[in-house]
């Protein structure tokens, strides 16, 4: 008891009156500017009395983060408040996790909001504003799952729609390719079938000159042979018939028929005399010859 008292007195003793009389005013002073909405002046005197004096009171590291929140400097709020969320005071733990809540639900951390919300309202049972604003994010986040699913869906849809229209795409250009590469095949088949037929119809006009011209020849030695036939027929044709040559000369039959009689009638006397001379005797003593 002794020691108690006597630490107590020491504790005192160390206590510069000037410092605490200093630290109620800026308390003062600071919580009049938080409670006519002064949040500017406020804020540098409880950061004043927080960083520069040490003051470590949850009232005035609660009422400096509620200044930072009524500013919108969210960040700042947030890293006040979250000393806070583990005070050991139910109202307090519970409004810093409160306040928490809403920060991450206008960042649009809606299940972390959904998480601070519910501690919330673990430590104080009784905070409603903390069950509102954990409906409402609650409600939020399914219509933003659903609406998420939606977007989803759709973009699930368009992404088909896209990989239907590349798959279309590059049939048609496979489409295309075939058919560039079918009218060259076709062309060049063409052109080797062109080519064949250029080569046979030259062919075909070379046969048939080539016919043409045997034709010609066999036709010209037939019209040479039908022309010497006339000319040897002409040189092989029979002397003229006697009445034919009578006929050139000018003699009638019977001045012919007197001068073959006449002729006649000399050649019987020829053969005549020459039989007188052949009847002189042989010489017996030579041959007959």
């Amino acid at each position: 008891m002794k020691l108690l008292s006597l630490l107590f007195f020491v504790i005192v003793l160390s206590i510069d009156p000037t410092k605490i009389g200093k630290v109620n005013s800026l308390k003062s002073e600071a919580k009049k500017a938080y409670l006519t909405g002064d949040m500017k002046t406020a804020i540098q005197k409880y950061r004043f009395l927080k960083d520069s004096l040490g003051v470590s009171e949850e009232e005035i590291a609660m009422n400096l983060a509620n200044a930072y929140f009524q500013t919108n400097d969210t960040t700042s709020a947030f890293s006040n408040y979250q000393p806070l969320s583990v005070s050991k005071d139910p109202k307090i733990n519970s409004w810093a996790n409160q306040q928490m809540g809403v920060v991450s639900n206008r960042q649009g951390k809606f299940e972390e909001a959904l998480n601070y919300f519910k501690q919330a309202m673990k430590a104080e049972p009784n905070n409603e504003q903390a069950r509102f604003n954990y409906e409402m994010v609650k409600k939020k986040l399914e219509e933003k799952k659903k609406q998420d699913q939606k977007n989803k869906d759709n973009q699930d849809k368009k992404d088909d729609q896209k990989k239907d229209q590349n798959k279309d795409q590059k049939d048609q250009q496979n489409k295309d390719q075939k058919d560039k590469q079918d009218k060259k095949d076709q062309q060049n088949k063409d052109q080797k079938d062109q080519q064949k037929k250029d080569q046979k119809d030259k062919q075909d006009q070379k046969d048939k000159e080539q016919k043409d011209k045997e034709q010609k020849e066999k036709e010209q030695q037939q019209k040479d042979q039908k022309d010497q036939k006339p000319k040897d027929e002409k040189d092989k044709k029979p002397d003229p018939s006697l009445s034919d040559k009578l006929k050139d000369m000018k003699i009638s039959e019977e001045k012919a028929k007197m001068i073959l009689e006449a002729m006649k009638n000399q050649e019987v006397q020829y053969l005549q005399q020459n039989k007188r001379k052949a009847t002189k005797p042989k010489d017996k003593g030579k041959p007959d010859w």
